[in-house]
């Protein structure tokens, strides 16, 4: 038995990489009163440095809401300040944790621009962790940030890995906050599904031990944890679609080369994403390029383009458990044939953009 713990294209596509049709309308994507009823003290006042506000000028969709392709074109504003708010605030709820939930909130702070579209520029757009490489050195670079923590009986070292806690952050295809976060965003950003179907899965969520006796965030009910499931893969769908991969590697190639003239540095990278369009569009050759982009609306499969690319892919997927019971997969047949489906996935062809 597992006990509840009390923790105190448009074009042509293929190999079901086209993106999943929008069903509902997308309203703000401020889903933090669902996670929890206020936002405590020590968040509000972690939050409001400037090491976490830059993070309202850098995006969760990796740069493809700047693209004319239908799936991004008109997205609600989703920044990994909202994000990691919402993370903070889940581990919270859960955990009633201050290291954790610091953790939790600070787990993005080293986020460039772009996002993980600068795992594609150093090469790690499968694993897509180089980006977290640096999350100890920016908190404990910053003095203002040092100083709060210091207010809560806190060391950078303490809240810089947010792995160390399975709340936060485990291990694919496992449920955690981190996870929980993002796809219950952009099941409304992406109109998959509403706000209040979001928090009618939310309330179903409580902690428990899962398969291994460790600590996961997991739903009461099967009908919840398959309906939850199933949207996330829809989800899945779009961070692995043509016009995903594509955009982020385009965009990946830009900065390159924008590096490479001089127009940027890497050290640019942790400004804000309007800091380098900007220097993106005081450069006539890279201006130009960025308009290209921004102007990609449709993905077109073939080699027969200077821009076509073969272009591999993270599998992001969840498969959650059931208390007292076992994961989705193990229960719900069809979600198991969709999800083997989804991880079988072949991105081996050529893709481009017009």
């Amino acid at each position: 038995m597992v006990a509840a713990l009390d923790l105190g294209s448009n074009g042509v596509s293929r190999g079901g990489s086209s993106p999943p049709i929008r069903t509902a309308s997308r309203p703000n994507m401020n889903l933090w009163s669902i996670y929890h009823p206020d936002i405590p003290h020590f968040l509000q006042e972690l939050s409001s440095t400037a090491a976490m506000q830059r993070l309202n000028q850098v995006g969760m969709n990796c740069g493809c809401e700047y693209t004319n392709f239908p799936l991004f074109h008109g997205l609600q504003p989703y920044s990994r300040y909202t994000h990691s708010v919402g993370v903070g605030l889940i581990v919270w709820h859960f955990t009633q944790s201050v290291q954790q939930s610091t953790a939790a909130l600070l787990h993005d702070i080293a986020t460039p621009v772009f996002a993980h579209v600068v795992d594609f520029l150093h090469g790690d757009h499968i694993r897509q962790e180089s980006t977290e490489d640096h999350t100890l050195q920016v908190i404990a670079d910053d003095k203002e940030l040092v100083n709060k923590l210091k207010a809560l009986s806190l060391s950078p070292e303490d809240v810089a890995d947010y792995h160390l806690y399975p709340i936060a952050d485990n291990n694919t295809p496992r449920l955690s906050a981190d996870r929980l976060e993002y796809t219950l965003g952009n099941i409304v950003n992406f109109g998959f599904d509403t706000p209040d179907t979001v928090k009618h899965l939310y309330e179903d969520l409580c902690v428990g031990a899962n398969e291994e006796g460790n600590p996961e965030i997991m739903f009461r009910h099967l009908d919840e944890a398959s309906l939850f499931a199933r949207l996330s893969l829809r989800c899945s769908k779009v961070y692995v679609s043509d016009e995903d991969r594509y955009a982020m590697q385009m965009l990946a190639e830009l900065l390159k080369e924008a590096i490479n003239a001089n127009v940027i540095t890497m050290e640019d990278l942790m400004l804000t994403e309007p800091d380098i369009i900007r220097k993106l569009n005081n450069n006539l050759v890279c201006a130009d390029k960025w308009t290209q982009f921004r102007q990609y609306q449709v993905i077109i499969c073939g080699n027969d383009h200077p821009k076509a690319r073969i272009i591999q892919a993270k599998k992001r997927c969840i498969d959650p458990f059931v208390l007292d019971q076992k994961r989705v997969s193990k229960l719900d047949f069809e979600y198991q044939m969709d999800l083997e489906s989804y991880l079988q996935n072949d991105f081996d062809y050529y893709i481009y953009a017009k």
